[in-house]
């Protein structure tokens, strides 16, 4: 086979060995580190399903490894060091912002968006430290907050005008939780949104086998 083209469509030098095949594991890591990495700030949303939609293709760790090449070294170990970010800011007008995946939560968010949608999702995010602070200066649009099992909020020190919807309120600081996220500051002309996450199809399908079983 010396001299022929490989599947990825990339010449193979004859004196070189063959590279080495990705499998679903490695793929799979990769997507991981992009999620985390634009989590960070580091990948907009373009840069981030470009290079998902390469990860997912990909045959060869070669492939692979150049999607990730320009990213920290923390970001690019597998999770062996995570960078926790001291503060992170969101400060874009108009359209949508979000936060979904295996995004490493900071300590500290500021939000100063206009007529913006936010959507901060903790259903996979790395959680390293028990409180998150959001500091609001945010106008128009809608903050969801998707939490999960032992993720508390709390609203006790956010100024709200014209803003609709209902809100969690004051939380026990005795209360168990692991993470606690705490919103200040001042919002106004928008609303909060707080839910659990949705269930997939399938766990929707067993939910359904479930109850027609026990009948």
């Amino acid at each position: 086979m010396s001299g022929q083209t490989p599947p990825t469509g990339q010449p193979h030098d004859p004196g070189a060995p063959p590279p080495t095949r990705a499998s679903h594991a490695d793929r799979d890591r990769t997507v991981d580190l992009l999620r985390i990495a634009a989590g960070d700030g580091l990948l907009d949303a373009t840069e981030l399903d470009q290079r998902l939609e390469v990860a997912l293709t990909a045959r060869t760790l070669d492939e692979l490894a150049g999607l990730t090449a320009d990213l920290p070294s923390t970001a690019a170990s597998g999770g062996a060091a995570v960078e926790v970010k001291d503060v992170v800011r969101i400060d874009q007008q108009a359209g949508s912002v979000r936060r979904e995946g295996r995004w490493v939560v900071p300590r500290r968010i500021e939000l100063r968006p206009s007529w913006c949608d936010v959507t901060l999702d903790f259903t996979e995010a790395v959680i390293t430290q028990d409180t998150l602070r959001i500091d609001m200066n945010m106008r128009g649009g809608t903050l969801l907050l998707v939490t999960g099992p032992g993720i508390v909020v709390n609203t006790e020190s956010l100024s709200m005008s014209f803003c609709h919807g209902r809100t969690p309120g004051t939380v026990d600081p005795g209360a168990d939780h692991t993470l606690r996220v705490e919103l200040t500051g001042r919002f106004s002309y928008g609303r909060i949104k707080v839910r659990t996450p949705r269930r997939t199809f399938g766990q929707w399908l067993l939910r359904k086998r479930a109850r027609q079983s026990g009948h």
